[in-house]
């Protein structure tokens, strides 16, 4: 596609980008690094999406479609192994578990990670029965945003902190619009199949806990799972469907310290430090798809579900090879 200047920012643009998000914020940094003259627009800055309450290790869960999922899930393992080998981004590979009190099938995508076996019984905890052990790309958000937009910044990116109230609105501001609004999406496509599922998390002090573990077994809303991050440690969860609530709530966040700690006695009386809630945007399918706007085109990029960091890679490299040829 041959792009022209936008018109209405005052400014260049080949691309409009809307959220900075984990996916708006890599989709914006490739269609830079390709050459272009991209702007981010967001009603928040990266550290304040739901983005930086993710856990947030590789893994392709609450998303579809099965066919397209993996081939974006395997790009981006590969860019996000890569960027552990690097200083400063926020990623490293990491070694845990998960278990479960039942037969535990593994995922169809887990035949990509590194090193996957069952459990031995002597890593599971007392009452699990079931569990498989791998290696996979963990990132720590706070430091993986920050690195992600100054990225962005360095490539000749633009980031402004302005919600965007309507799709239409944008017609003309630039050749390429691709929205990566996430659970915005519900209303301002608007697309009804988009659905918000809660999750809170607490940030703790860490007790000297290395490796990541989830537990397979609880229910929606409730999910269980701990990440550590050097001398921190990202506690959950909860898979709370339908819930716009982005305030932290006491009981939720002492029912997810009382949970863990059942399952890993070092985390009893753990020193509290922080709580963050993040909005996950599920949707049956993930929409990577364009559709014209205004004699330009818009791409929708949204609807990862929990699966934002493992996808943002493949999706973002689907659009920049449809925009740029």
């Amino acid at each position: 596609m041959e792009l022209v200047a936008g018109s209405g920012y005052g400014h260049f643009m080949d691309v409009l980008v809307i959220g900075a998000g984990v996916s708006g914020l890599t989709t914006a940094i490739c269609l830079a690094e390709a050459g272009l003259s991209v702007t981010i627009r967001t009603a928040a800055l990266p550290g304040q999406t739901t983005s930086v309450a993710a856990g947030a290790v590789w893994g392709l869960t609450r998303v579809g479609p099965p066919d397209r999922i993996v081939e974006w899930g395997r790009a981006g393992l590969e860019a996000l192994s890569k960027l552990a080998a690097e200083p400063g981004t926020g990623v490293r590979m990491a070694a845990g578990k998960e278990i479960s009190r039942a037969p535990l099938e593994a995922h169809d995508w887990t035949g990509l990670v590194t090193g996957l076996r069952p459990c031995e019984k002597s890593e599971l905890p007392d009452g699990f029965t079931d569990g498989w052990h791998y290696t996979a790309p963990l990132a720590t958000m706070p430091v993986y945003l920050d690195y992600l937009q100054a990225r962005f910044e360095q490539a000749g990116g633009t980031l402004e902190v302005s919600p965007v109230r309507s799709l239409g609105e944008l017609a003309g501001v630039a050749p390429v619009v691709v929205n990566c609004s996430g659970a915005a999406a519900h209303d301002l496509v608007p697309d009804p199949a988009v659905v918000p599922v809660r999750g809170q998390v607490v940030i703790a002090a860490n007790p000297g806990i290395e490796e990541f573990l989830i537990d397979r077994d609880p229910e929606p809303p409730w999910i269980v799972y701990m990440f550590p991050h050097g001398d921190t440690i990202l506690l959950g969860g909860t898979n709370d469907e339908g819930n716009w609530d982005q305030d932290p709530k006491t009981e939720v966040a002492e029912r997810i310290v009382a949970e863990c700690s059942a399952i890993e006695p070092r985390l009893r009386g753990v020193e509290i430090l922080g709580h963050r809630v993040g909005l996950r945007p599920c949707r049956p399918e993930v929409r990577l798809e364009s559709e014209p706007l205004d004699g330009g085109v818009l791409w929708h990029n949204y609807g990862h579900g929990g699966a934002g960091i493992s996808l943002s890679w493949g999706c973002a490299a689907e659009i920049t090879t449809a925009v740029c040829g």
